[in-house]
């Protein structure tokens, strides 16, 4: 056993037992059972996580599918898009084909997972051109104020007067048809939500002792909304971008459905509808698949969305 050699009061060296390292007192076995009880604690969190919230866990894990959908189609579908055999026209949902054919032989299974990389690309777009220029506009309101508050918060008034949808169509008809245009006239409908809650964040933060104390100083203005101001009201807003990405994908995709997106034959979600609604009483699945499709992609980012505004409502 290791002993440690300690001085009594008058001066005689008398020896003390220490615990031996196995026990966890050493530096490195407490690092090793740290490390140890740590990975079984984070274990333990996410499977009472996932028995807590299946629904989120289901949510996660279909956004995870459709993803790798995009990235990958050729691992989850061995029929080209594009190429049909007419010989296997408007055939139903079998083993061999499981959401079915369209009109031209097409594995409409195959057109769903080859079209969700165009679909969620112009998603993407369209929630990243919504988010920067509303977080943007809504940052340089809620920490300048005075006139340029007043004009900004105007300007989105006057968007969320108009309905998305509308906006979307008017802003197509001046850019032009096509899956891009339509992803800049979305993301430019949904700009006005983000500059609310970014203002409204902003005004929050800008009230904090450290911002104040970074005024103070002689702190640039710019340098206190970069450093100090936008870390801290970007939680919200990420949340936000998480709800309108399933808007988005709903706007997209009615968009296409009106014949405003990609022609044919690019398959995105919203023309696999449109093409099928004319086959709807003889052939059923092509358009309820890809509808179910477009709506568990919508009620899955809506559910992400719900547990990040939980999570920053628990940590404020």
């Amino acid at each position: 056993m290791a002993q440690q050699v300690l001085a009594d009061a008058d001066g005689t060296a008398q020896a003390v037992p220490r615990p031996p390292e196995e026990f966890g007192s050493g530096p490195a076995s407490s690092h090793t059972a740290r490390g140890h009880w740590n990975l079984k604690a984070v274990l333990k969190k996410a499977s009472y996580g996932a028995i807590k919230h299946p629904g989120l866990v289901f949510a996660v894990l279909l956004m995870v599918l459709v993803l790798l959908w995009a990235v990958i189609p050729g691992a989850f579908t061995q029929w080209p898009p594009d190429t049909g055999t007419p010989s296997d026209r408007l055939r139903p949902p079998s083993a061999l084909h499981w959401f079915g054919t369209d009109s031209l032989g097409r594995d409409l299974y195959s057109r769903v997972v080859h079209g969700s990389a165009t679909s969620l690309a112009a998603t993407a777009v369209a929630v990243a051109v919504g988010l920067v220029a509303g977080s943007a506009l809504g940052l340089l309101a809620g920490s300048t104020r005075g006139w340029i508050d007043d004009a900004i918060m105007r300007l989105m008034d006057v968007l969320l007067a108009i309905p998305s949808l509308l906006l979307s169509l008017a802003l197509i008809t001046v850019l032009g048809f096509g899956t891009v245009n339509i992803a800049v006239a979305v993301g430019v409908a949904s700009v006005a939500n983000f500059a609310r809650i970014m203002r409204a964040e902003s005004l929050r933060v800008n009230t904090a002792v450290y911002v104040e104390a970074a005024r103070s100083s002689g702190v640039r203005w710019h340098t206190i909304l970069l450093r100090h101001v936008l870390p801290n009201a970007a939680g919200p807003v990420l949340a936000l971008s998480a709800l309108e990405f399933g808007m988005a994908v709903l706007s997209i995709s009615s968009l296409s459905f009106l014949g405003f997106g990609a022609p044919p034959p690019a398959a995105e979600w919203g023309s696999l509808v449109a093409g099928g609604r004319d086959y709807l009483v003889a052939a059923w699945w092509l358009v309820t698949l890809p509808g179910i499709v477009i709506a568990a992609v919508v009620l899955s980012t809506n559910r992400i969305s719900h547990a990040f505004q939980s999570s920053e409502r628990t940590h404020s």
